[in-house]
């Protein structure tokens, strides 16, 4: 069966976010005010042909863990679809 998996990839809260602060910056600059933080980080779509839905979720935490964030600056989250 195919599912589709949504990894969500994100700096870690206590980290500091360079684009986060730039587009903040950004906005400043344009008049948009009331914008207190902004984090960015990625949205990732697997397609994953698997078993069940708990196998998908598997291999999408392992393509995470291995490959798609850095556990060192960045937490994921998984949603299967």
């Amino acid at each position: 069966m195919s599912y589709t998996v949504q990894v969500k990839v994100m700096p870690l809260k206590d980290l500091l976010d360079p684009q986060g602060k730039a587009v903040k910056g950004g906005l400043t600059n344009l008049g948009l005010k009331g914008v207190e933080d902004i984090r960015i980080g990625k949205n990732i779509t697997l397609q994953i042909d698997a078993a069940s839905e708990d196998a998908a979720k598997a291999i999408a935490d392992e393509a995470a863990k291995k490959l798609l964030a850095n556990p060192v600056m960045e937490y994921y989250e998984i949603e299967v679809q």
